[in-house]
């Protein structure tokens, strides 16, 4: 009876816990979005300004997640595979963007591409990198760059190499044994970690405040905007926009679910 009692009140805590801090917030947004009917949040999200923060966040995440792909997956085959110098630096540096706060990392990226920075020169060349699409591309890299090879790692290890030197005894290739060994048995793991970095690139807000100069209809992604109408007192965009970060979050959430169990059947 005493363990009964005991596992209802930590499972008790525990939901007390979850409902306080995550879905008390979010079913608030949700109810001060639609409180006034669905066209005060719908006039909200069809603004041109809104409507460019949203596309901008897009496509900051089209171009971020490809590339963080590519060098999660580059980068756990060389810590799993490879030997060589530096590689224990190369694997705790990959989490340094999880350690560093993203307006550190922004304050760095406006101190090295500044006019007064190492590549302030770009610049004279008619390279604009600060307050427009790069800088913010670049941030948004930086802070979601760990979570691909973090969830290729352990995969790698625990399925080892044994069928990829059959493979090369076999007379296969490097990019034969890639394409065909390697990728299928990490597919899983890659997925999960591109969700993951797709759900970092959508919310991300510090590092991209500091170097993208806020300019509205330019520069704007759709968590600045969230701000910006909060900050002029306009709730019900600031509301809208954050429940369409929500329903992104959400989806995230479901495909993280859902995969989870094919990836363990796998």
């Amino acid at each position: 009876m005493s363990r009964l009692l005991a596992r209802i009140g930590l499972r008790s805590i525990m939901l007390f816990y979850l409902a306080a801090i995550l879905v008390g917030p979010l079913a608030i947004v949700f109810w001060r979005t639609f409180e006034d009917g669905l066209g005060p949040a719908w006039a909200a999200l069809t603004t041109p300004e809104t409507i460019n923060a949203l596309k901008l966040t897009l496509i900051i995440t089209v171009i971020a997640v490809p590339v963080n792909t590519v060098f999660g997956i580059v980068c756990a085959l060389a810590i799993v595979r490879r030997r060589f110098p530096g590689k224990g630096l190369l694997n705790a540096f990959i989490d340094l963007p999880l350690a560093l706060s993203p307006v550190v990392v922004g304050l760095s990226l406006f101190l090295l591409y500044g006019q007064a920075g190492w590549f302030g020169w770009l610049s004279d060349y008619g390279v604009q990198v600060l307050f427009a699409l790069p800088s913010m591309v670049i941030a948004t890299i930086f802070v979601s760059l760990p979570f691909v090879a973090r969830e290729v790692v352990p995969t790698l290890r625990e399925i080892g190499d044994e069928q990829e030197q059959a493979a090369r005894t076999l007379g296969a290739g490097g990019w034969q044994t890639f394409w065909r060994i390697t990728l299928p048995s990490i597919r899983w793991a890659v997925t999960y970690g591109v969700i993951l970095t797709t759900a970092r690139c959508l919310g991300e807000y510090g590092a991209v405040a500091v170097v993208s100069g806020r300019l509205q209809g330019q520069t704007e992604t759709a968590t600045l905007r969230v701000q910006e109408r909060y900050e002029a007192f306009d709730l019900a965009g600031a509301y809208a926009i954050s429940i369409m970060l929500a329903l992104f979050a959400i989806l995230v959430l479901v495909a993280m679910t859902v995969l989870r169990p094919r990836e363990e059947a796998a």
